[in-house]
């Protein structure tokens, strides 16, 4: 059959993508970033489109044509800068069955566990309009609503978890008695393929979810377990007002286009768990999802799970010191102005150009600070770090040799500074 799958360099995308594959099928990906599209998944066809813009049943048409089935596997956790919820899980997707109602294709959506008109998140909501959007159209389709994925990669809820996890000696954690119901991406991914091959029947909605619920705080030593980490001493219990205050202020830099796994969506989700039936799922196939200590028992954790993991914990307090390093620097060198002019004033500089020179570099320097908060532009803020960075080097060995000397070492600190550019940059791929 061809296939296509919105989303399909998501975690659940890719997996679903490479499952139909594997099962023979001819899979084309649609997705918003080519380079990424590209990268993650380099052996399928693509089609480059926003679902936030095809709102309309004749937007959908042309692109599903000469399909038969399409698996709906795109969706974001949070309104931003780069994701419009109502737009991509409601707007969309109603275009979207409409247009496959009126080809004849099958369609199956991945929904979530939990979704209803009343949820407290948008995420929910929308999901759940969505949802109810496909029913109306009437179209062959099939509704799969899996808990939370537990993959070989992780991404959002589940990175979450796993920088969580990666703390050492000790574990903080919210919500620790939250009840959680997991499902393998392997079990997800047959479950797709069996949905886009009619096995599952039509107008069916299932979720997919263990027997039975684990909290929160099990699910956390269990990854922990998995990634080889060593178990906490302590586990610290963050209070609720502390919580709100992390969403807050996740939920800001999400308005520049970070989508942290702590912002108030992720957390809610947390505080009110992860649920679903997995009856209707057992009776209709004769065997239930696999359980979560299952689930991690057949994907071995590798060194780099543990690395990404530990670096994913890192990462916020690099970017955090790299805005600090930056911004003081700059800063500093508005207020003494006068001492930084005189170093170069005393190798025969023009005073007025020495001056001018301080305020320049701290201009830069302000701005660097600033540009590596916007998410879109951080990496090359990054570049731009390590370039300045290396240019302040050359120009003090030039005119100001005798700094390497500085006991307080002001010349040698800048290499690993060097260094905490690149390797932030490195960290700041998504995918």
């Amino acid at each position: 059959m061809r296939v296509l799958v919105l989303g399909a360099y998501g975690l659940i995308g890719a997996g679903v993508a490479s499952r139909l594959i594997a099962a023979g099928h001819e899979v084309t990906g649609l997705g918003r970033n080519g380079e990424t599209a590209r990268r993650v998944l380099p052996g399928i066809d693509w089609i480059i489109r926003d679902m936030a813009a095809m709102l309309s049943p004749e937007d959908w048409l042309a692109v599903i044509a000469g399909h038969d089935a399409v698996v709906n596997c795109a969706g974001a956790l949070q309104d931003g800068p780069r994701d419009h919820l109502h737009a991509i899980h409601a707007d969309a997707v109603a275009a979207l069955a409409m247009a496959c109602a009126r080809s004849g294709v099958r369609l199956v959506q991945i929904s979530a566990a939990g979704v209803s008109p009343d949820a407290s998140t948008a995420f929910f909501r929308t999901k759940a309009e969505g949802d109810a959007a496909i029913r109306a159209a009437g179209g062959d389709h099939t509704i799969l609503r899996p808990g939370l994925v537990i993959a070989p990669t992780a991404y959002g809820g589940t990175a979450l978890l796993r920088m969580l996890a990666a703390f050492p000696l000790i574990q903080p954690i919210a919500h620790p008695d939250t009840p959680v119901r997991t499902v393998s991406l392997a079990d997800l991914t047959d479950a797709v393929t069996m949905a886009v091959e009619g096995e599952l029947g039509s107008g069916q909605t299932f979720d997919l979810v263990e027997d039975h619920a684990h909290t929160l705080e099990t699910v956390i030593a269990g990854i922990r377990r998995w990634l080889g980490f060593d178990p906490a001493r302590t586990t610290i219990v963050m209070p609720d007002m502390l919580t709100a205050l992390v969403s807050q202020g996740a939920d800001a830099l999400g308005r520049l286009g970070w989508r942290s796994p702590l912002r108030s969506t992720a957390m809610d989700v947390m505080r009110d768990g992860v649920g679903g039936d997995p009856a209707p799922w057992r009776a209709h196939t004769g065997k239930p999802v696999a359980t979560f200590e299952q689930t991690l028992a057949s994907m071995p954790a590798r060194s780099e799970d543990r690395l990404a993991a530990r670096m994913a914990l890192a990462m916020p307090f690099a970017v955090a010191a790299l805005v600090f390093l930056w911004a003081v620097s700059g800063i500093v060198g508005f207020i003494r102005l006068e001492a930084a002019a005189g170093v170069l004033a005393a190798v025969g500089w023009p005073l007025w150009l020495a001056k001018s020179s301080v305020l320049f570099w701290s201009a830069i320097d302000v701005g660097l600070a600033v540009m590596i908060l916007v998410r879109r532009i951080a990496a090359l803020a990054c570049l731009a770090m390590a370039g300045v960075s290396t240019f302040y080097l050359a120009a003090a060995t030039v005119f100001t040799p005798w700094l390497w000397g500085d006991p307080l070492g002001s010349l040698v600190k800048i290499v690993p500074s060097i260094m905490l550019a690149l390797v932030t940059r490195s960290m700041l791929r998504e995918r």
